[in-house]
């Protein structure tokens, strides 16, 4: 651990954007002015999740192609874009049309694995390849080559009145330096890091490494793994220890919040407490507490926390149930105090 935290440069945030199925223009509605507010606020990114046949954004390129519009300066990233729900040449040409439409904001961010019930949606998804599909890290690769305007066909030039080009158009420059990685694991850090992209680490990583013996995290350290994993990520990657790293912890601060806020706040991360004392499922998941309570309390925290401590960039988490009016406040509090005390100034309301 370093003597001293890295001082914080980038202040984000994220949010899943979760809407009423029976009215759910709505909650996207919701989505846009919370980045909006954001922007004001003067928060240096705003970032979306992203869910499939279920109550949240589904389509996060349309949402932060729409929030391209309401904005002018806050980056938009998405956290993550799961691979295996997507086609690589066509998500490459929309995210370098949404990033052209933003000038240059977008953090494209993404992740492999099969899709989430797979086993129950590969007929709807792959009919006819279901299971030639590929999940791994080829996924990603294919992506990087095609926004990083690699040859996606041997075919180029005139035909008849219609011009055809052999990479991705439209294509976007800087964007292949913005593309993310949503990783948990030793293994995915190493791959990211080979592969020159920026490394997206979160509350939930992978128990990795020896069992210490009890105590928090079933005798796993939490900050620990992730300072490991960062470690990995920057001795892999061509720009070492200058590698963008963003962590994404969720935080909860109660500065401005009523009594009635901070006591739904509490028992939301007291729920989910349990999960984070041993490591979860066949994945061995490690999840980490959520942080409530005043910015100093929190600030004290994080600085103490050994994965913070090697990062300069944050998209702390929006809890998943909260109210609008909920994260009017928490964003409010995050730009205006937590910030602060964690050396970063806020920006103008």
């Amino acid at each position: 651990m370093p003597s001293t935290p890295r001082p914080l440069r980038r202040l984000g945030f994220l949010t899943i954007g979760l809407f009423d199925g029976a009215d759910p223009a709505k909650g996207h509605e919701s989505t846009l002015e919370i980045i909006e507010l954001g922007e004001r606020l003067g928060f240096d990114s705003a970032w979306v999740r992203h869910r499939h046949l279920q109550y949240g954004i589904s389509s996060p390129v349309a949402v932060l192609a729409a929030a391209s519009q309401r904005t002018s300066r806050i980056e938009l990233g998405t956290a993550v874009i799961p691979l295996g729900w997507e086609n690589p040449l066509r998500l490459a040409e929309d995210l370098a049309t949404v990033d052209l439409l933003s000038g240059g904001r977008l953090n494209p961010g993404v992740s492999v694995g099969p899709p989430m019930h797979y086993e129950q949606v590969r007929e709807a998804l792959y009919p006819d390849t279901a299971d030639s599909e590929d999940f791994g890290y080829e996924r990603v690769r294919r992506l990087l080559d095609f926004v990083r305007g690699k040859p996606a066909t041997d075919f180029s030039g005139v035909e008849g009145f219609e011009v055809f080009s052999d990479v991705v158009q439209p294509h976007s420059p800087g964007l292949g330096r913005r593309l993310w990685y949503g990783g948990g694991s030793l293994g995915s850090a190493r791959w990211a890091g080979e592969h020159g992209m920026n490394f997206l680490t979160s509350s939930v990583v992978k128990a990795e490494g020896p069992d210490t013996g009890g105590g928090a995290g079933g005798g796993y350290d939490f900050a620990e793994i992730q300072r490991s994993q960062i470690a990995e990520f920057r001795a892999h990657h061509p720009d070492g220890e200058a590698a963008r790293v963003s962590q994404g912890l969720v935080v909860i601060p109660t500065d401005s919040a009523t009594p009635r806020q901070r006591a739904r706040y509490e028992a939301y991360a007291a729920k989910r407490l349990p999960r984070t004392t041993a490591p979860q499922g066949p994945a061995r998941l490690l999840f980490a507490p959520d942080l409530v309570g005043t910015s100093a309390e929190i600030a004290e925290r994080l600085h103490a926390h050994a994965g913070f401590r090697e990062v300069d960039e944050v998209a702390f988490a929006l809890p998943f149930t909260f109210e609008h009016e909920d994260y009017v406040q928490i964003l409010t509090d995050i730009a205006t105090h937590l910030g602060p005390a964690l050396g970063r100034h806020a920006g103008a309301v």
